[in-house]
């Protein structure tokens, strides 16, 4: 019996909740979900999960406290602004049964980076110092004003500019697991519909390798199919297995990297 190529890890998990009206309503598009999904993906967390509520309080704690519990780490985008509408913080606490207290060093950091631009920290700007007791601060280098970490919650901002900036602050806090590896074939002018059978064969056969099929652009343009494993040797041998398959249906694939 062959050995494996090693034993799998158990996964490190992640779910981000987004939060805002404007992201339900349709004025504008959640682009922080994307950058999230690239961005542990290659440190070897797989994101599961990612849900959107509104501006409600009850929303927001309620959807927070499942995701903690189901997964490793929980990114929020969204809501930690200066206005009335901006709760996320007052929901975070909430949710953990904790004042909302204001943090000095968070205070200091925004009258700081609004001196040096000579203008002045409102009491709306110093609102953002605000945070659940007992939370770490998250570096903004963007724009000045900290993200927060309670546990294995990370609370940013939803500008996608600043999320990404606390992002990185936060590289250092993240424990990476197994980088998944994936190979992706594409077989042009080739309906999905046509491999299919062959793909579930080829699935059957498999172990710890994940297959996805993709058409493209409805199947007007063909199917791309992408093998994912902890194993890059294992993720190979099954795109060798779906390349024979399209080349069996007289298409000649295309070969690429894939995340």
């Amino acid at each position: 019996m062959p050995t494996p190529d090693h034993e799998p890890r158990a996964p490190i998990t992640a779910a981000i909740l987004a939060i805002g009206d404007e992201l339900l309503s349709g004025r504008t598009r959640d682009a922080n979900m994307h950058y999230l999904a690239g961005w542990l993906t290659e440190r070897g967390v797989a994101l599961r999960e990612a849900r959107f509520v509104g501006d409600d309080l009850d929303a927001i704690a309620g959807a927070l406290n499942a995701l903690r519990a189901a997964y490793d780490y929980v990114f929020t985008s969204g809501g930690i602004g200066p206005t009335h509408d901006d709760i996320t913080v007052d929901a975070i606490a909430a949710a953990l049964g904790v004042p909302v207290v204001t943090n000095p060093e968070a205070a200091a950091m925004i009258a700081a980076w609004y001196e040096a631009r000579g203008e002045e920290a409102t009491e709306a700007r110093l609102r953002m110092a605000r945070m659940p007791e007992g939370a770490a601060l998250i570096d903004n280098p963007v724009s000045g004003a900290p993200g927060v970490r309670v546990g294995n919650i990370f609370v940013m901002a939803g500008v996608p500019r600043i999320f990404q900036g606390m992002l990185n602050a936060v590289e250092g806090a993240i424990e990476g697991g197994a980088v998944i590896h994936a190979r992706a074939a594409t077989a042009p002018a080739l309906p999905e519909s046509k491999i299919a059978d062959a793909l579930r064969e080829i699935q059957d056969g498999l172990k710890d390798v994940a297959l996805g099929s993709y058409p493209i652009d409805g199947d007007e343009k063909g199917v791309t199919v992408v093998a994912r494993s902890e194993s890059p040797a294992a993720a190979a041998r099954a795109i060798d297995a779906v390349c024979a398959a399209m080349r069996a249906l007289g298409v000649e694939p295309l070969l690429e990297d894939r995340k």
